[in-house]
């Protein structure tokens, strides 16, 4: 038999050299980055054909170090083409809520400058620098952006071109995906609704820590799948934790025996890294305390005895309420200790001081932490001691690889504090029967060593009590609320029913509140505080007041207990309580909150806000051109086809048509429109308008409560024989006129008692010929609102049937539609200098 083997062919030769570029590349990558070689389970995400669906690496092993790099070498610099065009072009790194997202975004920012690809907002057109300007053949840099409520200056939303990193809670961005998001004025919601739905890898982290969220995203999941979304490769999801079960993300619509192909775990290369070795070896003795949780002095004694000089203590205690009294507890014992108390209920300035006391080493004395759950995921931190409530399985593993985490230490101490379950309220926010199979295995374990590698294998099973189905998010798809102002409430399908929060800031008010000649401004994320709507709904039915921003009529409105619901922002007194600095939110302070100063600059739309004073005076043809080029730039880089492209762009052609209208042109002073040339105005200075429209206006007063000039902009497309997909964007524009067409409450309607209105537009309300550029023409128009009749009438069918048949199609569907409307918005905005 011949030895002789003959040379490897050049087709081989080619797979093998590209295999090693691959490696050593992103090799390069991660250790420019991070500073150290990736672990073979780190490497293999990010070179591997397909990316997994199930990530089950224990606690402290660099999952996130994965998700990021691989996916932005998969994303800019893999030489295989194939890879990069089908790696979705923003990452969304989704958080349990009680997490603490700033530090994945501090270290997620530190890589990407490192490699000369952080840009500093979305719209940063520097060129990348160094590592990047070397290895990626795309010039933009990438933006990081973390979704919170407030204000948000960052507008990651105008630049749906642009790759990007968005890392947020579970709250803020599964909100957002059903189309009601959390935090946000509501006339963005279509946006957000499209882009997250559409080109986006989805990641989420510790979903052990889920509860009913967990179901929602393989329900999403399912739904793009089915439904279509609009990048040529399907939006992606990737599912991670150390306790994972792939059973768990069964639900009606998503089979994991099907849909889960590539599970990723520790191999043996990865298990022989003496870094891993030590992570997963580490000792930590396991011991029952005898002090109960309710013992809050006697466990403050404890806590203090067993605290070690130098060394970090770190307390876990399952609700902010005990954590708050642990803290006050050690506290009165005067510790040489530094003493940090964190949860999820600070306001962003106040926990950034929180975390950077909780990262700091230790000083001679040690410092002492009493956190709750927000400790559990999202946090690299590693304590000598660890003392934890019980706490179901799933989040003790949590817990536990919060100690001696890279085994820096020969031996730590791990003390467990029982949770009296004949206590009414004592085991929430979890259920006896969780806790009862949690402290049957610790007392199997006293006095073992509880490091990664000697943990049980303890068999878990979810049961999904919420389960979105697919008729509730077609009906999610309208905007409009119900004729009593309300929303479908989507709580339901994010986190558990006693686990509801809203968001709240506080400003001095003066005695009589919030709305004097002009209402106090919208809050910025850096005044907002998240805290449980049970509490909230216990102060205001006490007489407490709070305010919420009404977007029809531009004023802040004082809610009862019974309109409260997930997700609402509201303004608080500050000299009402309940926040100090030190401890967050506490119901029972009764100090006046400091206030944290913001610029004069307005976060909510109302719903006749003056979208329109930019730096100068623009004709209508002239902002449509804007609007055209930057929709076409948008496009050129998505790189869609004709089949929505000639759509987008007549859209974008027809989108401000309404503006002609005699009420939009009303607006502005006359003398300043005069001196414009009395030609149909698009934008002008802000000096140049009017002021509010009084509760009674003069007779001759041409400016119309309510007025939406895209309301006009769409139903005149109808009437210029365009399709029903260009009237839609048209008029979708603003997020104020989409599904429904109805009349507003208190709107004027015209002499006519027989007329339509709506919006402030009427039946028979001309617009004279006016100039859209690009040679387009829109020629003398009197508008038919027969649209906004249900059923089908003269004009066929009903401007609501035709959005309905629109959202239906199976070539366009929700979220098709929804991202057409986010391209159509960016471009508009971007054309009008960044406002709205």
């Amino acid at each position: 038999m011949s030895l002789y083997r003959p040379p490897p062919s050049d087709s081989f030769k080619k797979i093998l050299d590209m295999e090693s570029r691959v490696e050593d590349g992103f090799d390069s990558l991660f250790q420019k980055a991070t500073g150290n070689t990736p672990y073979p389970f780190q490497r293999s995400l990010a070179i591997a054909e397909k990316l997994p669906e199930l990530i089950k690496v224990p606690t402290g092993m660099g999952k996130t170090d994965a998700i990021i790099l691989g996916w932005l070498w998969r994303r800019r610099f893999d030489p295989r083409d194939e890879i990069r065009l089908r790696t979705p072009r923003r990452l969304v790194y989704c958080l349990p809520m009680r997490v603490l997202v700033e530090q994945t975004r501090d270290k997620t920012k530190q890589w990407l400058d490192r490699l000369g690809i952080l840009a500093a907002s979305p719209g940063d057109n520097n060129a990348a620098t160094g590592f990047a300007e070397r290895r990626t053949e795309e010039g933009k840099r990438i933006a990081v952006t973390v979704l919170m409520g407030g204000e948000d200056r960052e507008w990651w939303d105008r630049y749906p071109e642009r790759d990007a990193i968005i890392i947020g809670t579970q709250d803020m961005l599964i909100s957002r995906a059903l189309n009601r998001g959390y935090g946000m004025s509501r006339y963005r919601w279509p946006t957000h609704f499209g882009l997250l739905n559409n080109d986006c890898l989805w990641v989420m982290d510790e979903v052990q820590l889920m509860g009913r969220g967990l179901a929602t995203t393989t329900q999403l999941q399912a739904f793009r799948h089915r439904l279509g979304t609009m990048n040529p490769f399907p939006s992606r999801s990737i599912w991670m934790s150390a306790t994972l079960e792939q059973r768990w993300l069964g639900t009606v619509d998503f089979d994991p025996e099907t849909n889960i192909t590539r599970i990723l775990t520790l191999s043996q290369d990865d298990r022989d890294e003496p870094a891993i070795q030590s992570r997963i070896q580490a000792t930590k003795i396991l011991r029952r305390v005898e002090t109960g949780a309710t013992d809050l002095k006697g466990l403050a004694e404890v806590i203090l005895d067993e605290h070690q000089r130098g060394a970090r203590t770190l307390v876990i205690m399952n609700t902010v309420r005990r954590a708050g009294d642990l803290y006050k507890a050690i506290s009165k014992k005067n510790p040489d200790a530094k003493l940090v108390l964190i949860h999820s209920r600070f306001r962003p300035p106040d926990r950034q001081e929180v975390v950077r006391d909780l990262l700091e080493e230790p000083g001679p004395e040690g410092t002492i932490i009493v956190s709750t759950q927000v400790i559990e995921a999202g946090v690299d931190v590693s304590a000598k001691v660890l003392f934890t409530e019980l706490a179901p399985w799933p989040a003790l593993v949590q817990r536990l690889g919060r100690c001696n985490r890279s085994g820096e230490y020969d031996e730590a101490r791990v003390y467990w504090i029982d949770v009296p379950a004949e206590k009414q309220g004592a085991t929430l926010p979890y259920t006896a029967d969780e806790l009862a199979e949690a402290r049957e295995v610790l007392l199997g374990l006293e006095g073992q060593s509880v490091g990664p590698n000697l943990l049980p294998d303890v068999q878990q099973e979810v049961v999904h009590e919420q389960v979105i189905r697919q008729k509730d998010i077609i009906e999610l798809f309208d905007t409009t609320p119900d004729l009593a102002g309300n929303d479908l409430d989507i709580s339901r399908f994010i986190r558990d029913a006693d686990d509801t929060d809203v968001q709240v800031f506080w400003r001095d008010l003066p005695e009589e509140g919030p709305n004097g000649e002009e209402p106090e401004q919208g809050p910025h994320r850096d005044e907002i505080c998240t805290v449980p709507i049970g509490e909230i709904r216990d102060l205001v039915g006490k007489n407490e007041e709070a305010w919420i921003w009404d977007t029809l009529d531009g004023r802040w409105t004082q809610v009862r207990e019974g309109s409260i619901y997930p997700g609402i922002t509201l303004m608080l007194r500050a000299k009402g309580g309940h926040y100090t600095r030190a401890e967050g939110w506490n119901i029972r302070s009764k100090e006046t909150v400091p206030i944290i100063q913001r610029e004069k600059d307005s976060t909510e739309t109302d719903y006749s806000s003056n979208e329109m004073a930019v730096g100068g005076w623009m004709s209508i043809a002239e902002h449509t051109d804007q609007v055209c080029e930057e929709i076409a730039v948008i496009l050129d880089a998505l790189g869609l086809n004709s089949r929505w492209r000639v759509p987008l762009l007549e859209g974008a052609r027809w989108h401000d048509a309404g503006k002609a209208h005699r009420s939009f042109q009303a607006l502005l002073k006359k003398d300043a429109l005069e001196k414009f040339g009395n030609s149909p105005a698009a934008k002008a200075p802000s000096d140049a308008w009017q002021g509010r429209l009084p509760a009674k206006p003069e007779a001759n007063d041409g400016r119309r409560r309510y007025f939406r000039h895209e309301l006009a902009s769409g139903i005149v497309v109808l009437q210029n024989s365009r399709e029903d997909l260009v009237a839609y964007l048209a008029a979708a524009h603003h997020g104020k006129v989409r599904a429904s067409i109805r009349s507003m409450p208190d709107e004027r309607p015209p002499l006519d008692q027989n007329a339509r209105f709506a919006r402030g537009v009427w039946d028979g309300d001309v617009i004279p010929e006016t100039d859209l550029g690009g040679g387009v023409t829109l020629p003398r128009t009197a508008i038919d609102l027969s649209f906004m009749d249900l059923g089908h009438g003269a004009n066929g069918p009903s401007w609501f049937a035709r959005v309905l048949e629109l959202r239906d199609r199976p070539d366009l569907g929700p979220f098709r539609l929804a991202f057409m409307e986010a391209l159509m918005k960016a471009a508009d905005e971007r054309a009008s200098g960044g406002g709205v």
